[in-house]
């Protein structure tokens, strides 16, 4: 990053200018969980991490969509605000993961597959101005892309976060 406004990277046709979409005094809850902080700016509480080491954190989403429950997302521990930034050692141990969770999600939640989906930019939906990958179990007919978003409670997010934390140490 040359400022808080703006990067720029390299393309094949030159230099592209990627504008930071985070409001002023901007303070990213998503570096927050990684830092292992609560507070009023995050919703997620530690309990719902499910797995952290150096580069990334994956933790259990404090929102859901229909009987897709306990998905999870995954965040570099480092701020990034979207794809454009993230640098490819981040991006593989992120998606690395993501395959980890699938097949966890697949072992515990007994689901019938796996989404991923990732948003960039506000035009994108992305709404939290760091890099995120959301991955969902997925059931037959559950009609994810047509839920409404609901939030969920400590205690309902908690089951999932044991299995999933059982899982993986």
């Amino acid at each position: 990053m040359f400022s808080s406004q703006f990067s720029m990277i390299l393309t094949k046709k030159g230099w592209l200018i990627l504008y930071s979409h985070a409001p002023e005094g901007y303070i990213c809850p998503f570096c927050l969980i990684a830092k292992g902080i609560e507070n009023e700016h995050v919703q997620t509480k530690q309990s719902d991490v499910i797995y952290r080491d150096e580069f990334i954190t994956a933790f259990i989403n404090v929102a859901t969509w229909g009987i897709n429950k306990g998905n999870v997302i995954i965040i570099p521990n480092n701020h990034y605000e979207n794809l454009y930034d993230l640098p490819s050692n981040y991006s593989s141990k992120i998606h690395d993961f993501e395959k980890r969770v699938a097949i966890a999600f697949k072992e515990v939640y007994k689901c019938a597959g796996v989404s991923s989906r990732q948003h960039n930019e506000p035009a994108g939906n992305q709404d939290v101005w760091h890099y995120h990958l959301h991955v969902f179990p997925r059931y037959k007919d559950d009609n994810l892309y047509a839920m409404e978003r609901t939030a969920t409670t400590i205690n309902e997010r908690a089951v999932y976060a044991k299995q999933l934390k059982k899982y993986f140490s």
